[in-house]
């Protein structure tokens, strides 16, 4: 099957309602490239890596998470941007990215992903960006401790998760002196989380509860 890549510029910009952001960089078509789409190769940073794979299986566009033009940035076009760049215009590649759009949608937002791929139930949100959730609160299918918590994450994502263990209680379920109090309740967002663990305290995430 062929699409325009207007059409399909147009159909992804209004899946995920990208007029109402305002973003780090622009959403949508940032480079263009041939006229008619038949492949599409998607990733999460439009790396150099990303590029020549994606020219390696003859894509004609390529969609990320993590595209270019990021607000305070230098906005020449030298050294690594300028390679990037160069490389999808001499192969007429296409470049599409999405990132808050992409983060925040209900049904393939990365977070709302995120937490069906771990298992959790959500049961709230954590912040909003431009009115829309950007991190999300939920339950763990059952009780685990902090390591436990890792293991099964790592094994989902195939990548161990960097884990920084809060202290132990000082009395566990049985009474015993330093048992590590299991996990309950978690918050988690895929990016810029750093801004929203004072609002994961006060969702009480603290209490049997872990920040991811």
């Amino acid at each position: 099957m062929t699409v325009s890549l207007n059409e399909l510029h147009t159909t992804i910009n209004s899946l995920l309602r990208v007029e109402q952001f305002k973003d780090y960089a622009p959403n949508g078509l940032q480079v263009e490239g041939r006229g008619q789409v038949r492949k599409i190769v998607s990733g999460v940073t439009a790396s150099q890596r990303l590029i020549d794979a994606a020219i390696e299986h003859e894509a004609d566009a390529i969609l990320v998470h993590h595209g270019y033009f990021w607000r305070g940035e230098d906005s020449a076009i030298v050294g690594i941007k300028k390679r990037r760049i160069e490389t999808l215009l001499s192969k007429q590649v296409s470049l599409l990215a999405y990132h808050l759009p992409l983060d925040a949608h209900a049904q393939l937002g990365n977070n709302v992903q995120l937490g069906l791929r771990l298992g959790f139930e959500q049961t709230g949100e954590l912040g909003r960006q431009n009115n829309h959730p950007i991190g999300l609160i939920g339950r763990l299918p059952q009780a685990m401790s902090c390591s436990e918590l890792g293991e099964h994450m790592g094994k989902v994502l195939h990548r161990p998760p960097q884990i920084i263990e809060a202290e132990q209680t000082e009395k566990g379920e049985k009474g015993e002196k330093g048992e590590a109090k299991l996990i309950e309740t978690v918050a988690w967002c895929t990016g810029a989380a750093q801004g929203f663990i004072d609002k994961a305290i006060a969702a009480r995430c603290f209490r049997g509860g872990g920040f991811c």
